[in-house]
């Protein structure tokens, strides 16, 4: 068994590859994550976002490259890497004929927890998940958001030093899940680092800091509100009487770089504010469509996130 590296670094992988045959799936990707950090890790289906976070769990060996887990070589020390972390998948893996407590001390088991303190961790699990009350539901009478709380307290209930979230609030509530981020934060507060995977843009803004990986490269990381602040076009909100019209209009018209939907409106990108609010104003006149909304805003995650791959989309078509 290796021993513990002392970097600081709750994970790290340096250069991490995962071929398949003739198929590259993860291509030296690197990054570190800190000790009590809210990681977000992005990508659409496809990227390489699973097989990285299975070697990272030590369920997949890595073709080339070094990674560490709680300190423990993901290629040598799988063992001791399960002993130290947490997961939790959007399918929330629980036993619905259990109730709720049964199911706790099941987790409880089956991560070896010592029985001196089984029924204090059940507790603290309860008490964290605030299912206290709830402790002898039968889990399958639970709702989405009670299961999803229960499904990250038998992840805890070894108090495990890193969590690896893999779309943990897909299927719930907006409600259910901002109160699932509440915990988290809590957790982290506690110690706890936490490596998140989500494929809503409006989570990715509740981590401390982003990973996005896409055709297996990492093509950006960093804060998120730097993220946004690097997004080099400019971004206008645009609202009228005719959206499909509109849309067709802006492709390809001078000066445009990306039109897209979002709400009810048009999330337009282009090189110059002022100049571009002129012209489309005046290309919407000659066509009698009325204008609602046009005003310059920030750019959401979503549009970084379409920003991102499109430009890697560019470079290597």
């Amino acid at each position: 068994m290796t021993a513990p590296a002392q970097n600081g670094a709750a994970l790290e992988i340096r250069d991490l590859v995962k071929t398949f045959g003739d198929f590259t799936a993860v291509n030296h990707v690197s990054f570190a994550v800190a000790k009590g950090e809210i990681f977000g890790f992005l990508g659409p289906n496809g990227a390489g976002k699973s097989t990285v976070i299975r070697m990272l769990c030590g369920l997949l060996t890595p073709t080339a490259g070094y990674g560490q887990v709680a300190g423990f070589d993901i290629s040598k020390d799988s063992e001791e890497i399960r002993k130290n972390i947490g997961y939790m998948s959007q399918k929330f893996s629980l036993y619905d004929d259990l109730s709720v407590e049964e199911n706790i001390a099941f987790f409880s088991r089956i991560y070896s927890v010592p029985k001196a303190i089984r029924a204090e961790r059940m507790e603290y699990v309860l008490r964290m998940a605030g299912l206290t009350d709830r402790r002898s539901t039968l889990t399958r009478l639970l709702a989405g958001g009670w299961k999803q709380r229960l499904a990250l307290g038998c992840a805890i209930v070894h108090n495990p030093r890193i969590l690896f979230l893999d779309e943990p609030t897909s299927g719930v509530d907006p409600i259910a899940r901002r109160s699932f981020w509440d915990l988290i934060y809590q957790l982290a507060e506690a110690g706890h680092t936490v490596l998140v995977t989500t494929h809503y843009m409006d989570e990715a803004e509740y981590c401390n800091r982003l990973a996005l990986i896409y055709k297996g490269k990492l093509i950006a990381l960093g804060l998120p509100a730097v993220l946004k602040g690097e997004l080099h076009a400019k971004l206008l909100q645009l609202e009228t009487s005719d959206l499909l019209t509109t849309m067709r209009l802006l492709q390809g018209e001078a000066g445009v770089l990306d039109v897209a939907v979002f709400g009810a409106g048009l999330h337009v990108s282009v090189t110059d504010v002022a100049a571009s609010t002129a012209r489309i104003r005046s290309l919407l006149q000659k066509e009698n469509i009325a204008i609602r909304r046009l005003e310059p805003i920030l750019p959401s995650m979503e549009d970084v996130f379409v920003a991102l791959i499109e430009a890697e989309d560019q470079k290597n078509p």
